[in-house]
């Protein structure tokens, strides 16, 4: 491959890592690999089977996305004992420019960039344009639960790093209340991520089981696979779906995004065509004098599986073409 025509870009989750190949933007997508974490020591060691599969590519641009926080050029796996830092990252890939964000950062940056046939509209906003400044939010709902604002400057895109799936959840009920001193048994603690990830949908359904004084256990895809024929499984996705509804709208009105909410991550994609019918709109918009208000923010699901392989190379583009005006205009000056 000709060297310094690519960028590699790696998105690293709790059980595998996918890597890429882009130009520009643009992910090429017979590039992508999946490799099993378990198997390897750290990134480095991934980065490096992923260069030996490209034929040795040497690339001009290297980004990764982390599930976990990202502080100071250096980020950590949250569920993972991994983490990566900007001169590892550079001495792996051979990269003249290298970057790493959380994984709702990169998600947060495809936004915009992901193919409209992969963006579903779950709740309609106002009609028109919001304008090219709007703020937009990105939920990631899987494995675990974070968020992230995306703001359009003048100077480019922002989406700051967060980690709001370890705040506390939310209680309106009794039961709600039930369930969070269910819940905090697991980390002494009872976060949001604790009941809206795939691990908390089944917590939800040993909740219910308890209540009702018959434990029983199901894994989330079991949960979801007998929605219509367990009457528990249904009750707990409805609890799931009412308490996903209250924290997308305590984030909207946080973060005022006129320009949009996009749901992301396969736990959100597997609830798609149940969250309108199990009451998410009517828990979004559940907020007293602001009920109304809230009709000013819709809500899509991006059904992109490789939108945070889209997010860096986008991210990395911007990155890499800022870089060189400002050297031309070094130059220049």
């Amino acid at each position: 491959m000709t060297p310094n025509t690519f960028s590699l870009v790696a998105d690293i989750g709790g059980t595998n890592t996918r890597c890429a190949l882009a130009v520009g933007p643009q992910v090429q997508v017979a590039t992508i690999r999946r490799y099993r974490n378990a198997e390897h020591a750290g990134l480095e060691t991934v980065i490096h089977a992923f260069i030996d599969d490209m034929d040795g590519v040497d690339c001009k641009g290297a980004a990764v996305a982390v599930a976990g926080p990202v502080r100071d050029g250096v980020g950590t796996m949250t569920n993972l004992d991994w983490a990566i830092d900007k001169p590892t990252l550079a001495r792996a890939t051979r990269a003249e420019a290298v970057a790493i964000l959380n994984d709702l950062q990169a998600q947060g940056q495809a936004v915009g960039y992901t193919d409209p046939s992969n963006v579903t509209r779950i709740l309609s906003g106002p009609s028109g344009d919001p304008g090219p400044h709007a703020a937009k939010l990105v939920i990631g709902v899987g494995t675990g639960f974070n968020a992230a604002p995306i703001w359009e400057a003048e100077q480019g895109r922002l989406v700051p790093p967060s980690e709001c799936g370890h705040a506390n959840l939310p209680i309106r009920t009794e039961r709600e209340l039930r369930l969070c001193k269910y819940v905090e048994t697991a980390h002494g603690f009872p976060a949001v991520e604790d009941v809206l990830s795939g691990r908390g949908l089944e917590r939800v359904y040993r909740f219910l089981g308890a209540e009702a004084d018959d434990p029983i256990e199901k894994s989330a895809a079991d949960i979801m696979g007998s929605l219509d024929s367990d009457p528990r499984a249904e009750e707990a996705a409805r609890f799931f779906t009412k308490i996903l509804g209250t924290v997308a709208g305590n984030l909207s009105l946080i973060h005022l995004p006129f320009g949009g909410v996009f749901l992301i991550g396969g736990v959100a994609r597997a609830f798609k065509d149940r969250l309108i019918p199990f009451g998410f709109g009517e828990a979004f918009r559940d907020k007293g004098r602001f009920a109304g208000f809230m009709s000013n923010f819709s809500v899509s699901m991006i059904e992109d599986d490789y939108a945070a392989l889209t997010g860096l190379a986008a991210h990395l583009a911007r990155e890499m073409a800022n870089s060189g005006n400002a050297a031309t205009d070094a130059e220049r000056a």
